[in-house]
C-alpha cells in the first residue's frame, strides 16, 4: 500500500474521464464532474489525461503517504496542507514518505482533483477506473473512500514534475448570476415563445435536490406548446431535460443513459466545469450559442492544456 486514508472527507472518490461504449446497455458514463480540472491535474503531474484522480467534494480527506509521491491539486481550493504547511494549487509538489496531506476551509469552488504521478493502481471496470455509485462498481468497490482504505500508485522511473500552467488560466469558478452557454436541443421549439423568453432571461437557481446525477433548477415554470408523450431517447451529461413540473434538470456526470422528457438544450462542455464547481443556491442565466461556437471554445480549452506538455 502507498496511501492510507486517515479521514475520508465528505465525498472523495476515484474518477477518470468516464466509461464509454456501454451506454447502450444502460451503464452510466460517470467520470469527473469537472473534466477540465481532472485533465489539468493529470497534465501537470505528467500522466495521461484519462488517468484516475481523486475527486474531493467540499470537505477534503486526510491522507498519509507511505512512500514518496509527486502530487498536484486543481479545481476547488480547499486549503490543502502538507504536514500542516500550506501547499499551492495547480503546482506539482513532493510528498515525502510519511507525509500527511490534509484539507481545511473551502475558499473557492466545490470539487478539487488530486492527481498523483504514476496514477492509482486500481483495476479497470469496463475499460474505466471511474466510480459508479448507482452500479456499485469501478473505482474502489464502487463507493467513496472510507477511513482505513489503502491505495497504491505507480512508481515511474522519473518521479518528478516541473510542469507549469500557461498564462491566462481559464476561469472555472462561477460568480453570482453566472452566464451558462447552451445549444438549443431537439425539443427547443416545443416550448412556447413565452417559455423560450423566460429560459433566456430569467435567473435559475440550483436546487438542494441536486447531485452527481443531475442538477434540478428552481425558476419560473416553463410551458410546452402542447402535451407530449415521448419514447425514451438517449441522453448525456449536459442535456437539459424538462419534466412535467416545468422545472429544468441538467444531467451531470452520473446521469442515466436514456430519458423520456423533452430535451430543450445542451450545456456546452466548457461550461460544465462552471456547474461542477457550483453549490446549491447558485444563480445563473442561460445564453444560447451555436454549435460552431461551442466547438471552438472546447478546442481552445484542449489547446490550452496541450501547452503544458508541449515544451
Amino acid at each position: 500500500m502507498a496511501v492510507e486514508v486517515l479521514y475520508p472527507g465528505m465525498a472523495t472518490m476515484l474518477q477518470d474521464s468516464g466509461r464509454y461504449r456501454w451506454q447502450h446497455l444502460g451503464v452510466p458514463v460517470c467520470g469527473a464532474m469537472d473534466r477540465f480540472s481532472h485533465q489539468l491535474a493529470n497534465a501537470l503531474v505528467g500522466n495521461g489525461e484519462d488517468t484516475a484522480t481523486l475527486e474531493i467534494t467540499l470537505l477534503g480527506p486526510r491522507l498519509r503517504f507511505l512512500r514518496r509521491a509527486v502530487v498536484v491539486l486543481t479545481g476547488a481550493d480547499l486549503s490543502p496542507q502538507l504536514d500542516d504547511q500550506a501547499v499551492e494549487m495547480q503546482r506539482p509538489f513532493v510528498v515525502p514518505a510519511g507525509g500527511i496531506l490534509s484539507f481545511g476551509q473551502r475558499r473557492q469552488g466545490a470539487r478539487c482533483y488530486l492527481a498523483i504521478k504514476g496514477g492509482f493502481l486500481i483495476p479497470d471496470s469496463m475499460g474505466s477506473q471511474s466510480t459508479c455509485h448507482v452500479g456499485q462498481f469501478g473505482g474502489l468497490a464502487g463507493r467513496n473512500l472510507q477511513k482505513g482504505d489503502c491505495l497504491t500508485f505507480g512508481w515511474p522511473l522519473h518521479n518528478i514534475s516541473n510542469l507549469r500552467v500557461p498564462l491566462s488560466v481559464p476561469n472555472i469558478f462561477p460568480i453570482a448570476d453566472q452566464t451558462i452557454n447552451f445549444i438549443a436541443g431537439k425539443h427547443w421549439n416545443m416550448l412556447t415563445e413565452l417559455a423560450q423568453t423566460h429560459f433566456l432571461t430569467q435567473l435559475f437557481r440550483i436546487s438542494p435536490q441536486s447531485d452527481r446525477m443531475g442538477y434540478r433548477l428552481d425558476g419560473e415554470y416553463l410551458a410546452l406548446r402542447e402535451p407530449i408523450n415521448m419514447y425514451s431517447e438517449p441522453v448525456s451529461s449536459g442535456t437539459i431535460q424538462l419534466p412535467a413540473d416545468g422545472m429544468p434538470i441538467i444531467l451531470m456526470a452520473d446521469s442515466q443513459t436514456t430519458g423520456g422528457y423533452p430535451k430543450i438544450g445542451h450545456v456546452t462542455s466548457t461550461d460544465m466545469s462552471l456547474l461542477a464547481q457550483s453549490l446549491p443556491g447558485m444563480s445563473f442565466r442561460f445564453r444560447q450559442v451555436s454549435l460552431h461556437s461551442a466547438q471552438s471554445q472546447a478546442q481552445k480549452r484542449r489547446n490550452w492544456i496541450a501547452q503544458i506538455t508541449a515544451h
